[in-house]
């Protein structure tokens, strides 16, 4: 059975360009989860997420397929986000790649056993994160700027020190330059995880 490597990192940290990078380039499968928010520009369904709503969330849920799941109370309303047992992690396939929270890392090692969910956490100084996270929305056909800075305010709790010492997250990739950010998780990829 293959290992579950799982990108966590705040908002605007560039863990979209470096999951698109790392599947790219590795034989790494993707993990696409489900979202009840909306798909914003530029998104696909079935590639970027699976995009759904709350009546087949409940559906999901009554089946008892969901793996892990988290419900934002945005400035949108409630969005759900949840990985769901649906053949995507069918022993077959290899290592895989998700991206996630350190709340739903814990919930993946529950179910799967800490032996074969790996962390990489990336780190990016908080001003250039939020000029990021600036700069992608005001791209966005129906900029939502109270969405942005509500969620750049609670990664502050979600991603505090203690919910990543609590997750086993030691180990830190810093994405000041992108492309030697990519390299060196593909190094500590092929090394082998080491817990550090």
């Amino acid at each position: 059975m293959g290992y579950i490597y799982y990108l966590m990192g705040k908002s605007a940290s560039g863990k979209d360009s470096i999951y698109r990078s790392l599947i790219g380039d590795t034989d790494l499968k993707k993990i696409i989860i489900y979202t009840t928010r909306p798909k914003r520009y530029g998104e696909t369904d079935g590639e970027d997420y699976h995009f759904t709503d709350e009546k087949e969330y409940e559906s999901i849920r009554l089946k008892g397929r969901i793996i892990e799941e988290r419900l934002y109370e945005t400035a949108e309303g409630p969005w759900r986000y949840f990985t769901v047992d649906d053949g995507s992690f069918d022993e077959d396939r290899g290592d895989l790649l998700g991206i996630g929270t350190p709340e739903s890392f814990i919930q993946l090692q529950q179910h799967f056993g800490k032996d074969r969910v790996r962390p990489i956490y990336i780190e990016v100084e908080d001003g250039e994160r939020l000029s990021r996270a600036l700069e992608r929305e005001r791209s966005q056909s129906e900029p939502k700027y109270r969405e942005m800075c509500r969620r750049f305010l609670s990664d502050c709790e979600d991603f505090s020190e203690e919910k990543l010492a609590a997750a086993g997250i030691t180990k830190r990739f810093e994405n000041n330059d992108i492309k030697r950010c990519i390299e060196e998780i593909k190094e500590y990829i092929a090394d082998g995880y080491k817990g550090k």
